[in-house]
């Protein structure tokens, strides 16, 4: 389920559409939690498809630690790769704000830490970085797991519309990572290893 203050807009004619910001998206901000209405689909199960079917699967999903292609139903498989995402994965299969997000501007992954299969090259940034890797996520999760240690305190503190997919437990579980209770699992426990 993608935060219900964004919305799919056309980018331009490189990137297509992408899923922007409608208010102020405060860092720290759940902005994606896997939910029961995605799919999720078994490498058995993709192959069964027809090599377009499979092609759409290839797309607009993502590849889980089980090697599962994961399809969301809502607009968040129109989520934007980039270099310098201002949203982050974490192990708990929820994604969170790790800066502002303002109004206009597009809510954006690195595709690096979704267990891609094949190498890409991506829309020049200005980074380093002119490629995402299938072993993006074993070189990056230092990098990527301190943008989430700074993030993550401020999940309790700002208003959270998708706390309602949560188990009581798992949020117990967000709060005490908030809080320093307890240490955040790094985001390398997302790689699928073949």
């Amino acid at each position: 389920m993608i935060h219900p203050d964004t919305e799919v807009r056309f980018i331009n004619d490189e990137i297509g559409y992408g899923v922007v910001a409608k208010k102020l998206i405060p860092k720290g901000t759940i902005t994606w939690v896997q939910d029961d209405l995605d799919m999720v689909f078994s490498s058995k199960e993709v192959d069964k498809f027809s090599p377009v079917i499979q092609k759409m699967i290839d797309i607009y999903s993502f590849r889980n630690n089980k090697g599962e292609s994961v399809l969301c139903w809502d607009i968040a498989k129109y989520i934007n790769h980039s270099f310098d995402s201002n949203c982050l994965s974490t192990a708990y299969d929820f994604e969170i704000a790790i800066r502002d997000i303002n109004p206009g501007e597009q809510l954006t992954d690195d595709y690096g830490y979704l267990n891609i299969a094949e190498p890409f090259e991506a829309c020049d940034e200005g980074t380093d970085r002119k490629v995402v890797y299938p072993d993006d996520l074993v070189r990056y999760h230092k990098v990527w797991d301190e943008k989430l240690t700074e993030a993550f305190p401020f999940v309790t503190k700002q208003n959270q519309p998708l706390k309602i997919y949560f188990s009581a437990e798992k949020w117990k579980l967000v709060e005490q990572i908030g809080v320093g209770k307890k240490k955040m699992d790094s985001i390398l426990l997302c790689l699928y290893q073949v």
